[in-house]
């Protein structure tokens, strides 16, 4: 059974999904200006307090909606469930409830942030039985909020965004990344680089999100990454989809984490 949800409803939980991503953006943004506050570095990752904090403002944005919550600082929460539950259930199972569910990520791209390269974002998304129903991501570094609803369309601050007219691998630009979590073996890179190589141009920008928001707009053709967090992408494959692209994720793992393709429905490129 898949969630339905009226025009009206979808264009009021956008607006409030806008209205979080755009609070928590001007938070991040003064940080971004000033001090990060950068609290680790272990491994590959890294946490701020500008992550925590942005979090916490959409948590309270978002909360009085009634839908259970996906964000990637503090993980999955319900009213409806106790403690003890929410913490034994797994994302297969979160995934195919039958109310929508936000999914939060309130920095992606935290390394660029932390460096004042300029891209970065919030991402805000709602999904349903594991599909998106609509996405946020603003790139609060350009003023720039994308947001779309899967059915009606995408937009990029008001103007209706399309994904790309590429029909060929040897003319279309592909978007990817290394998240902190892959498999970086040599035997995982080469088979990486032996599914990819056939593209024109490969761009890799440090924020999945960002680089679903250009696939949406047509800005490159295609998006693939392996290892991704569902949060990195959850509101970017809403967009790709309500743009005219489609998608197509692997299952998702016990920590959250899947392989990922997206792009203009043109080109032959899948999982």
């Amino acid at each position: 059974m898949s969630v339905k949800l009226s025009n009206e409803v979808s264009r009021e939980l956008l607006r409030l999904a806008e209205r979080a991503a755009k609070e928590a953006g001007t938070l991040l943004h003064d940080a971004y200006a000033t001090d990060a506050g950068v609290q680790s570095m272990a491994g590959r990752d890294i946490k701020t307090e500008a992550d925590q904090a942005a979090e916490q403002h959409i948590l309270e944005k978002l909360r009085p909606s009634g839908y259970s919550i996906l964000a990637e600082e503090s993980g999955f929460s319900s009213a409806k469930l106790s403690r003890e539950a929410q913490r034994s259930l797994r994302p297969s199972l979160i995934m195919n409830e039958l109310e929508p569910m936000w999914i939060i990520d309130p920095l992606d791209g935290t390394f660029n942030f932390t460096r004042g390269f300029p891209a970065c974002c919030v991402s805000i998304a709602l999904w349903g039985v594991n599909k998106p129903l609509l996405g946020v991501i603003y790139d609060f570094a350009s003023d720039m909020m994308y947001s779309g609803i899967v059915g009606q369309g995408a937009a990029c601050n008001g103007k209706p965004i399309f994904v790309s007219n590429t029909k060929e691998l040897h003319h279309a630009a592909l978007a990817t990344g290394f998240p902190s979590g892959r498999d970086f073996s040599h035997a995982s890179l080469l088979s990486f680089v032996e599914r990819v190589q056939q593209f024109k141009k490969i761009r890799m920008i440090g924020s999945a999100a960002l680089s679903h928001a250009y696939v949406a707009s047509g800005r490159v053709d295609a998006y693939f990454e392996e290892d991704i967090w569902l949060w990195d992408v959850a509101a970017g494959l809403a967009l790709v989809e309500a743009a005219g692209g489609d998608f197509t994720i692997s299952e998702i793992k016990d920590s959250w984490q899947l392989t990922v393709m997206a792009s203009n429905s043109k080109i032959p490129f899948s999982l």
